[in-house]
């Protein structure tokens, strides 16, 4: 596929200033003669009719389809051989212009332009758009670059009982005399195209209108029909009325577009995509099955972060997608801050930062140490740089340095700079100066350093605290000290430091002292002469983004008594600190399971019972040598089981466990514990064993060779539906067995008919633990399909990058991955390392591969000195 660069797209808009599209989408079946379309299941019909300004000379449009089939400019028919199979090539004269195009387009089993879903529930076909980055072009010809901006009037042509979406408030169809349906849509604000929204098919939806600042706006909700009872309409419809009253006071901006639906599709590549006005979120986020509040506590901040994005991304879009942190880094701190503001209202919910520093801050920190990682303002010269920087320093680290700004300029001079920038720029593009300049008169401060130091860098800073204290146990010296990350950036932080008191109760907070920082050493006189404490912690209430480590005293206070600490945040923040320290091989993977499982049945939020229990299994298996494996997985194995039978029943936490255990046994003995759940013998009080949890103890007994084929087929019969369908190919995929191994095999690496989210499943279960000799041969494989994606062979010819990304990563040996291979893998990248995708994924593969490597190392040093010890 054509790419389209920064350089690019700066000449056309030298040229090229788009000023309004009309779209007319026929998914009826038709061609555009009203004959049937031979291939109706794989095709449609797109005409666009863009009215644009040009300074005159040579030109292109973005169009991907198989066929032109009608081309005009003002009133001159153009012939049709201008396109190559991407973009369509004209010539204008200076002024004003209307250019037409008619294409024959492809739907997307990938979520990559306009895809198409049949439900085998019942057969019912659903339709909708993804367009970011560039994949509008994919569903009618466009000038597709987000400084582009220009009005939408889309109408869509759909088989009879079909509903339709789009940007702008929903109509009533019309009914055509051939019987099909015709939706005329109002003409939209001026929007990126990446924004345009097509939604059709047989959806249940359920209409209602939203509160706004400028009166009622038209809103709905939709699902597929199979999903319906799992539409928990009260509750998403409460946290979307909250969010927009809280986002129009913050932001003194009315909602900017005219009506909100809501649209819960299948087999989406990400969370959700924040089309102006009407979004789409992956329909995994309608629970069918139990889960915990931790989950609920996610999908509200995906609600909230998509409704943010109205203003960041919709009202004001950034220029070029250097800037796509403006976008995404301030729709993630505006849910995180939306969410907590609720929080304090209700009292009872969780706090929402929590989960920000165990899920969000937890990824960046991870993602900022790979060879790969890059500014938050990132340099993206095109589209595959792009596609590769939708990650966690875009998204979390922007937001943890948002974090920090709101409390260095205060909350009050943030949220005015933000109102003065949205009522300047209002649908217009923007970049960073602009931003940084508003919110520099809003506080009346200099913050070039924000972007020098934090925007413009990478990597994070580590802190520690160097001390000394008296015969009473005060502090008679205290300083901070700041190391640097490879980059050698000292950084400007604003951080607090808490002391801890132990008694019998609890650890208690004693003291706790604001500090800004900006040097290698930084003294805090206000601590001079007050307690020590038990434990210091600093960056205590989680305002900075950095790394920060524990004296000896406080890291031995806080391993034995973390279950005494009261408030979630300071306990996850410690955990994230010996999690850290266990990846870098500075304390064993033994000694983060004992702290895992001792704290996990009486911790409290459930975001942090998750990732205690998957970083335990990580530590247990990935981070552990073959040799010492199987004793630390009996140790998770029989410290779960026990804290199992501790929790109440019928709880989240209960929930938690009985997955954890299932991922962790490899015992036939536990197979067996397993097998009898499935058939409703002694299942643990208060546990419901429902289709979701059915697919779990059946991947796990697949991957133990416990279960057959057969069995696998007979679950995917009783759960007739598209998640079973998904769920059988990734147990299938799990199953230990050649045969199983072989068609999983050729159905992510060969068959180019395989949706999106079929091939996740299949891909991300392929390698296990113990399956060793039946996976080695694939080793050999894994090698030839990346040759075969790099030279874009047999399936990858056509492929998109979605699935060449996700065969890249997801199927990549992780459990086998010694270092006779990663050095095969190395050579093979020295010789093929011009497709920046694949360097990537496999830089990144290999990186943490490696550092799995180095913790079996240290630990098995650990254990051999532990052995000598003994017999000393």
């Amino acid at each position: 596929m054509r790419d389209i660069t920064r350089k690019h797209a700066q000449q056309r808009s030298a040229v090229i200033k788009a000023r309004s599209y009309q779209i007319l989408i026929d998914v009826s079946g038709n061609d555009h003669d009203g004959a049937p379309l031979p291939s109706s299941a794989t095709h449609f019909i797109s005409t666009s009719t863009v009215t644009f300004f040009s300074s005159g000379g040579l030109s292109h449009i973005d169009i991907i389809a198989d066929k032109i089939l009608y081309a005009r400019i003002d009133d001159e028919e153009l012939a049709l051989n201008a396109f190559d199979g991407h973009i369509y090539a004209f010539e204008t004269t200076t002024g004003k212009h209307e250019l037409t195009i008619t294409a024959l387009c492809r739907y997307s089993n990938s979520s990559e332009g306009l895809h198409r879903f049949v439900d085998p529930t019942d057969d019912r076909v659903y339709l909708y758009s993804q367009f970011e980055v560039a994949d509008a072009r994919r569903a009618f010809a466009c000038f597709d670059q987000p400084d582009q901006k220009a009005t939408f009037q889309f109408s869509i042509i759909t088989p009879p009982n079909w509903i339709a979406r789009s940007n702008s408030v929903p109509v009533e169809p019309v009914v055509l005399d051939n019987g099909l349906y015709s939706w005329r849509f109002p003409q939209s604000p001026p929007i990126a195209t990446y924004l345009a929204a097509i939604v059709a098919g047989e959806y249940h939806v359920v209409n209602t209108t939203l509160a706004s600042r400028k009166g009622d706006i038209k809103a709905s909700m939709a699902c597929r029909q199979s999903m319906a009872q799992h539409l928990d309409t009260e509750r998403i419809l409460d946290i979307t009325q909250r969010g927009l009253n809280l986002f129009e006071t913050i932001f003194n901006h009315s909602f900017p577009f005219d009506s909100y639906d809501q649209i819960f599709v299948p087999e989406f590549n990400f969370n959700a995509m924040e089309n102006a006005g009407c979004v789409v979120m992956r329909d995994d986020y309608l629970f069918r099955s139990r889960v915990t509040s931790a989950e609920y506590e996610a999908r509200e901040n995906i609600i909230l972060h998509e409704l943010a994005h109205m203003w960041f991304g919709g009202l004001v879009t950034m220029r070029w997608w250097d800037d796509l942190w403006l976008n995404e880094s301030f729709a993630e701190w505006a849910a995180y801050y939306a969410q907590y503001q609720f929080a304090k209202a209700d009292r009872q919910k969780p706090n929402p930062w929590v989960l920000f520093t165990n899920n969000r801050k937890s990824w960046a920190y991870h993602q900022d140490q790979l060879p790969t990682t890059h500014p938050v303002a990132a340099d993206m010269a095109n589209l595959v740089t792009v596609e590769q920087n939708f990650d966690a320093i875009t998204y979390a680290k922007g937001a943890a340095v948002l974090k920090l700004l709101v409390n260095v300029v205060g909350k009050r001079d943030f949220l005015t700079g933000l109102a003065n920038y949205f009522n300047e720029f209002a649908f217009k593009n923007t970049d960073l100066t602009n931003v940084l300049a508003h919110l520099e008169k809003a506080s009346g401060r200099d913050l070039s350093w924000v972007s020098e130091q934090w925007l413009e860098t990478t990597g994070f800073n580590t802190f520690y605290a160097d001390f000394e204290v008296d015969e009473q146990n005060r502090f008679t010296r205290f300083e901070i000290v700041q190391t640097a990350a490879l980059d050698a950036t000292l950084r400007r932080h604003s951080l607090n430091i808490g002391i801890y008191q132990l008694d019998y109760e609890e650890l208690r907070l004693i003291d706790l002292v604001d500090v800004y920082t900006g040097e290698e050493r930084t003294e805090v006189p206000e601590l001079i002469g007050r307690t020590r404490g038990d434990l210091v912690l600093l960056n205590d209430s989680d305002i900075t983004y950095a790394r920060t480590r524990l004296d000896q005293q406080s890291f031995s206070t806080a391993f034995n008594y973390l279950t005494k600490i009261l408030n979630p945040l300071q306990r996850a923040l410690l955990l994230a600190i010996a999690w850290d320290m266990t990846r870098n091989g500075e304390i064993s993977t033994i000694a983060y399971l004992d702290l895992a499982i001792s704290s996990v049945a009486t911790e409290t939020d459930q975001s942090t019972v998750r990732i205690i229990l998957d970083q335990a299994l990580i530590a247990a298996t990935r981070y552990t040598d073959s040799e010492l494996r199987y004793q630390l997985r009996d140790d998770l194995v029989s410290g779960v089981a026990r804290q199992l039978k501790q929790v109440a029943p019928g709880s989240d936490t209960q929930l938690s466990l009985v997955r954890a255990l299932a991922s962790a046994i490899y015992t036939d003995a536990g197979a067996e514990l397993l097998r009898g759940w499935l058939a409703g013998e002694e299942i643990p009080l208060g546990l419901v064993v429902d289709a979701d949890l059915r697919w779990h103890l059946l991947r796990e007994l697949a991957r133990l060779g416990a279960i057959g084929a057969a069995d696998i087929a007979a679950e995917a019969a009783r759960d007739h539906t598209s998640a079973g369908v998904e769920q059988a190919a990734g147990v299938l995929s799990a199953l230990a067995d050649n045969r199983a191994k072989t068609e999983s095999w050729r159905l992510a690496t060969a068959d180019p008919t395989v949706s999106n989210e079929i091939l996740r499943q299949i891909c991300q279960n392929f390698f296990q633990f113990d399956q060793e000799e039946l996976l080695t041969p694939y080793l050999d494989d894994y090698l030839e399909v990346l040759t075969e994606i790099a030279n874009r062979q047999g399936v990858w010819k056509h492929r998109g990058s979605a699935a060449r990304d996700t065969v890249l990563r997801y199927l990549f040996p992780t459990a086998l991955a010694d270092r006779g291979f990663l050095n095969r893998v190395k050579q093979w990248l020295v010789e093929h390392n011009d497709d920046l995708q694949i360097t990537r994924a496999i830089t990144e593969r290999i990186y943490e591969s490696e550092r799995a490597l180095y913790c079996q190392e240290e630990n098995r040093k650990d254990s051999a000195n532990l052995a000598v010890a003994l017999a000393n």
